[in-house]
């Protein structure tokens, strides 16, 4: 008896997240909205755009917004009436109880297609990539629902992630558009795709958020209160996405126990430290360990910025900023920190890749950061 396919992951979603397709409201996005809309209303709508900043910060809630929009307007123009031409739209908000919003809830819009990763080649994970295989299922939809004759909207998440192939293959479809379709490519790191696919998309930047906006954007989410937003901002990079990561994930805990231990420089305190790697080990303690990982590399790259600018501001855990102007008080140390943030960078990377023992790269990691702090 063969065995069922396991059931794979949406990659369009953040773990502990409401899907982007739930998230009617976008926080502290609005310049974005504004151009989008403007190129609408005044005629100069481009068939292809590019949502484009860092991880989480509401590039694809932003591209679901904007299908929910065109997919509700008229495809014609309404002419006058008694009353003259109806006025153009000034936001992107639709009625969330429309036959479009109810559809797009469901996952069963038909006038959108998502062209993200899909199954590997045996069925048994996420491809690590967007493969061409998924574009050819894209062209399937547009050909079938060109008969509809009403708008289409194509969201690619994430563009940076197809292959080579993929790429090409999108390529040829943003060179001769279908008619009335209109394509949404999110990238977090644009410059990893073809010059000749950001050549034929309009970019719609998106910044990241203040502490203020990401509090209020979580309470969107659903989030708890949280009980220091502006750490939390400073930890997540204003990302509203890394942040729902590090809350699942107690990650403003795990940073303050990491700075406890760096505050112990140059005398390792090696309890603590192992204390702190062990929690990346075990079965099911694979998101911790990514998660630590990644708070090493940003205490080194939060160093490697004190050096030269001072302490970052505001702080993301009690005392960093006392350790860091210790421990990087001047340009040369700046660069010594900023060295070990490569250098640890591509261990964590390969460790990660040969699948060394959690703990032992932690402490090992640690041990580095002590010698460089003597």
């Amino acid at each position: 008896m063969s065995k069922e396919a396991p059931e794979l992951p949406d990659p369009t979603q953040i773990e502990g997240a409401p899907h982007p397709r739930d998230t009617a409201r976008l926080v502290g996005q609005e310049r974005a909205e504004a151009d989008f809309l403007d190129a609408f209303t005044t005629g100069r709508m481009h068939h292809g755009w590019m949502l484009t900043g860092p991880r989480g910060i509401g590039k694809a809630t932003l591209a679901w917004r904007i299908a929910r929009f065109l997919l509700t307007q008229p495809v014609e123009e309404v002419p006058a009436g008694l009353f003259g031409a109806p006025e153009p739209p000034t936001s992107l908000d639709t009625d969330p109880e429309s036959p479009v919003a109810r559809r797009i809830r469901a996952g069963a819009e038909p006038g959108v297609f998502v062209l993200k990763r899909g199954a590997n080649a045996t069925g048994s994970a996420l491809s690590q990539d967007i493969r061409v295989d998924e574009v050819r299922k894209l062209k399937g939809f547009l050909h079938l629902s060109a008969t509809e004759g009403g708008r289409r909207v194509v969201i690619v998440d994430a563009a940076d992630e197809m292959n080579t192939q993929a790429a090409n293959a999108l390529l040829k479809l943003l060179e001769e558009p279908p008619p009335r379709v209109t394509f949404l490519l999110i990238a977090h790191q644009p410059a990893r795709l073809l010059p000749t696919i950001r050549s034929r998309c309009r970019e719609l930047r998106l910044g990241t958020l203040a502490p203020e906006e990401m509090a209020e954007a979580l309470a969107a989410e659903g989030a708890q209160e949280i009980d220091d937003p502006a750490a939390l901002a400073a930890l997540a990079g204003g990302s509203v996405g890394e942040a729902v990561r590090l809350l699942n994930l107690d990650g403003l805990t795990t940073y303050r126990s990491l700075i406890t231990v760096m505050g112990s420089l140059p005398r390792l305190d090696r309890v603590r430290a192992l204390a702190l790697a062990e929690t990346a080990a075990g079965r099911g303690a694979e998101g911790r360990f990514d998660l630590i990982l990644g708070l090493i590399e940003l205490f080194l790259a939060r160093a490697a910025r004190a050096g030269l600018s001072g302490p970052p501001q505001p702080e993301a855990a009690p005392g960093e900023a006392e350790i860091l102007a210790r421990l990087a008080p001047d340009g040369a140390a700046a660069m010594k920190w900023a060295a070990l943030h490569q250098s640890l960078g591509a261990k964590a990377r390969h460790g990660r890749a040969v699948n060394l023992d959690p703990a032992a790269l932690v402490m090992d990691m640690v041990l580095e950061i002590t010698a460089s702090a003597a």
